[in-house]
């Protein structure tokens, strides 16, 4: 079933817009943080000591990934003194933010893991995540509001730019710090260091990129003046500072909730959030535990930065430029279908090495697959997100489904070392079964509904064409 009639040369030349090049430096600044408080933070555990269990637990961190949606109407409607005014509503949030996970990183280059610094590792660690996860709420808001209605043919487009540019700031900028992790006189601290001048280059792009045009305000505006109509006629004489202050949380908080389950009715709104929630499981407890697989293996710094880093990277990025090219001519039901599938076979490559060793061959084999899954899985997902969400409320709609699809990832998957080291007594070949096993659920759901998700892509098409 085709979805578009964008021809090839069409849909690359979209690649041209200036605007789409912010929305690749943005998914870096999405991206890189990952790298501060998951590989980096893993290597530097493992090589300190530390058991695979509390490595594992270290991931809880990136729960706020998962319950960012909670503060994501502030992000939408809280206007930061000043800064507003000078960058507007989005740059403002993803400056703050990222200022605080410069300060946080930089801290990381003066400590030296003790069991006594081990809580104000984690305690850094968790505000480099609360920092990234309500920057990732501005960035996504970002990426729609950047695009007029008219432009939904750019939507996959820029779900792949999105996509580059995180694994860009995850993995090519990841690989840096295990290459100078090899070099002599060079220390994690250090590497933390120069990972904070990384950061200080993003805060930089932010204060020249170009802030969308929105009408968001002029809706809530009247949005908030329908609920203080409704107020006052319900409650008779209500004081007017009272009626404004409820009529600002009614459109705050019960408005995009409202406006969501409207777009999309009751029963289809509960079926995509669980299908969001159960997709990618598996892939985030093979993801959490790699790195440590990687060195009880035998695999060296330079062999993860080269494969698991820089090759995955590269791959990443073709193949996202591929996915969102099928998702734009066939569908991005259809690039789910494939991703879950490929998610599933690249989990089994890793359960293959488990048993033969450290072999190069198979690791770059288990790369290449890992690679595509990545790539297509994240472009269906961030371009079908956007397709779901109320530009009235782009950030709140797009944190509340995508931190829906972070929840099971990271807080089931923080026991992923507990897993190896107390259910299968370290047996990672049998760890690796089940993380492709758990995809299975998923792609039971997907097919289920698989009728009613064409029914919402098509008309998203015929409405942004009406448009």
């Amino acid at each position: 079933m085709s979805h578009s009639h964008t021809s090839v040369s069409d849909f690359f030349r979209y690649f041209i817009d200036r605007r789409l090049l912010t929305v690749f430096v943005f998914g870096i600044a999405s991206g890189f943080p990952w790298v501060l408080i998951g590989s980096v933070m893993s290597a530097w555990l493992k090589d300190e000591g530390l058991s695979r269990s509390m490595i594992g637990l270290f991931g809880m961190v990136f729960g706020a990934y998962s319950i960012n949606f909670l503060w994501s109407p502030i992000v939408d409607r809280v206007q930061i003194p000043l800064l507003t005014r000078w960058l507007g509503q989005r740059r403002s949030w993803i400056f703050c933010c990222l200022v605080v996970v410069l300060i946080a990183t930089a801290c990381m280059s003066f400590i030296s893991i003790t069991e006594q610094s081990l809580i104000i590792i984690a305690s850094l660690a968790f505000v480099i995540a609360l920092a990234s996860a309500t920057q990732d709420i501005a960035i996504d808001a970002y990426r729609i509001d950047v695009l007029a209605e008219n432009e939904s043919e750019k939507t996959s487009a820029a779900a792949a730019m999105a996509t580059c540019g995180w694994w860009t700031g995850y993995a090519l900028l990841g690989a840096l710090p295990f290459f100078a992790a090899d070099l002599p006189g060079i220390d994690w601290p250090d590497v933390y260091l120069a990972l904070a001048l990384i950061v200080v280059l993003l805060i930089v792009y932010v204060l020249f990129a170009k802030e969308p045009e929105s009408n968001r305000e002029n809706i809530h505006a009247e949005l908030e003046k329908q609920y203080q109509q409704k107020l006052n006629h319900a409650e008779g004489s209500m004081p007017k500072a009272l009626s404004k202050v409820l009529a600002w949380l009614g459109v705050t908080v019960i408005e995009p909730l409202r406006s969501f389950f409207a777009r999309n009715g009751v029963k289809t709104a509960l079926a995509l959030l669980a299908f969001i929630f159960l997709f990618k499981i598996g892939e985030a407890f093979l993801a959490r535990m790699s790195i440590v697989f990687y060195k009880e293996v035998g695999f060296s710094n330079t062999d993860i930065a080269t494969f698991s880093k820089l090759g995955t990277a590269v791959l990443t990025i073709i193949f996202a430029f591929l996915g969102s090219l099928f998702n734009s001519r066939f569908g991005i039901v259809k690039g789910l279908f494939i991703s879950g599938v490929a998610m599933a076979a690249s989990n089994l490559m890793f359960s293959w090495i488990a048993v033969v060793g450290p072999d190069l061959r198979l690791y770059a084999m288990a790369i290449i697959l890992d690679g595509f899954t990545q790539a297509w899985s994240l472009v269906a997902m961030v371009a079908f997100i956007s397709m779901l969400c109320d530009r009235a409320f782009s950030a709140t709609h797009y944190a509340l489904l995508a931190s829906l699809g972070n929840l099971g990832r990271t807080l089931l998957s923080g026991y992923s070392g507990v897993i190896v080291d107390d259910w299968l007594h370290g047996d990672w070949s049998m760890f690796f079964i089940l993380t492709a096993l758990m995809v299975i659920p998923s792609l039971v759901f997907l097919y289920l509904i698989r009728g009613r998700l064409y029914q919402l892509e098509q008309q998203f098409h015929s409405k942004q064409k009406e448009v």
